[in-house]
C-alpha cells in the first residue's frame, strides 16, 4: 500500500514538473500586450495556473520548481490524492479525468500555485501594466523648443522677436523692440529702443540699436533715395554697412563736447552700401571718384528732409570715411555738409 502512495506520489510530482517546464518558455517570450499588474501573493490569495491538454515528458524540465499551497482554501477533510503515472486521478467520488487534467483541476481547488526559487523571478513574470514602459524616442524638434524656452527665460533686452511689419508701425522694418536703454551718464538712454536689422529686404550688416524716429527717417532714405539712385548698379543694393549706432559718448568722441545724437538713439553711420554682385561703394573710397562718387553724392542729398543733419567727408575729418545722419531738428531746417 505504502509502495503504491509512494508511486502515485511521484506521478502527481512528475506531472507538475513538467507544467512547470512549459511554463518556462511561455515566460521567456514577451506577451503582445502587457496586462495589469497582480498583487503580490499571500497567504489568503493564490493564483490558480490552466493546465494544457498535452503535457511534455517531464525529463524536458530543467529549473527546479516548488509548490505553494494556500492552505485555507482546502476544504474541511479534503486531500489530493496521487495520480497514477499514465492512468486516471482518484478521488473520494470515484474516478477522475485524465493526468494532466487532474492535475490542473487539483492546483485550480486546492490554492496551489507554482513558485520560482530564483529571487525576483516572480517580480519579473508578473504582468506589466496596461502599456508597456519603453522609453519613447525624443519628440522631434525637442531640443530646437527648449532652447528657444531657455532664451525666453535668460534675462535681457530683447522683448519681442523680430516681425515683419510690425516693428514701429511701419512695414517693411525688421528687427527687435528692446527694453527701455538708461545710459551711465545723464542724458545718455532711449525711452523706446528697437534693434533694426533689415528695411524692405536691405539687411543692416550690423543691426542699429536707434528709436524708431531714427528707423522710420533711414527707411523714407532707402526708399526713395538710395534704391532709386544706385538702381541696377551692381545688380541692385543688397545691404548698409553700418559702423555706428546708439552709444552713451559726446560728438566726435571728444571730451569737453556736447552730448552726441548717438547717445539718444537718434544717429546712425553708413560706410558702405554692398551691391548684389558683391561689390561695395565706399564713402572712404568712392566719395571722390568717376560714376561711383556721383551714386554716393546723391545718396548723400537725398538723406537731406528726412534727416536733421548730413554729414559726410566735406563735413570735417571725423567724417571722411562715412555718412552720418541723425534726426535732430533745426528751426532753419536740415543742416547738411
Amino acid at each position: 500500500m505504502r509502495r503504491g502512495l509512494r508511486s502515485a506520489g511521484l506521478a502527481a510530482l512528475s506531472h507538475v514538473l513538467t507544467f512547470a517546464a512549459m511554463l518556462v518558455p511561455a515566460m521567456a517570450e514577451a506577451p503582445s500586450r502587457s496586462l495589469l499588474p497582480l498583487p503580490r501573493a499571500t497567504a489568503e490569495a493564490a493564483v490558480a495556473m490552466p493546465m494544457p491538454d498535452r503535457v511534455p515528458s517531464a525529463s524536458s524540465a530543467s529549473l527546479p520548481m516548488r509548490v505553494m499551497v494556500d492552505a485555507s482554501r482546502l476544504a474541511p477533510g479534503a486531500s489530493l490524492r496521487p495520480v497514477a503515472r499514465g492512468g486516471a486521478a482518484t478521488s473520494p467520488s470515484g474516478p477522475g479525468p485524465r493526468a494532466a487534467e487532474a492535475s490542473a483541476f487539483a492546483l485550480a481547488s486546492a490554492g496551489l500555485r507554482l513558485a520560482d526559487p530564483r529571487p525576483g523571478f516572480a517580480a519579473a513574470t508578473r504582468t506589466a501594466p496596461s502599456r508597456s514602459l519603453r522609453p519613447s524616442g525624443r519628440p522631434e524638434g525637442l531640443e530646437r523648443v527648449t532652447r528657444a524656452a531657455a532664451a525666453r527665460l535668460t534675462p535681457g533686452r530683447v522683448t519681442q522677436p523680430g516681425t515683419h511689419g510690425a516693428l514701429c508701425g511701419i512695414p517693411g522694418l525688421v528687427g527687435e523692440r528692446l527694453q527701455p536703454i538708461t545710459g551711465r551718464a545723464s542724458g545718455c538712454g532711449i525711452a523706446e529702443p528697437v534693434r533694426l536689422r533689415e528695411i524692405d529686404g536691405v539687411a543692416l550688416t550690423t543691426p542699429a540699436t536707434i528709436s524708431c524716429d531714427t528707423a522710420r527717417a533711414l527707411r523714407t532714405w532707402v526708399r526713395e533715395g538710395l534704391v532709386p539712385t544706385v538702381g541696377r548698379t551692381g545688380g541692385g543694393v543688397r545691404n548698409l554697412r553700418v559702423v555706428a549706432s546708439y552709444a552713451c559718448r559726446t560728438r566726435n568722441s571728444q571730451s569737453g563736447a556736447r552730448l552726441s545724437e548717438h547717445a539718444r538713439g537718434n544717429a546712425i553711420d553708413i560706410a558702405g552700401i554692398g551691391l548684389a554682385d558683391g561689390s561695395e561703394l565706399t564713402v572712404l573710397d568712392d566719395w571722390r571718384g568717376g560714376r561711383e562718387g556721383r551714386i554716393l553724392r546723391r545718396l548723400h542729398q537725398a538723406a537731406c528732409g528726412p534727416f536733421g543733419t548730413v554729414l559726410g567727408p566735406n563735413s570735417d575729418r571725423f567724417h571722411r570715411d562715412h555718412f552720418h545722419f541723425d534726426v535732430a531738428s533745426y528751426r532753419s531746417g536740415s543742416y547738411c555738409r
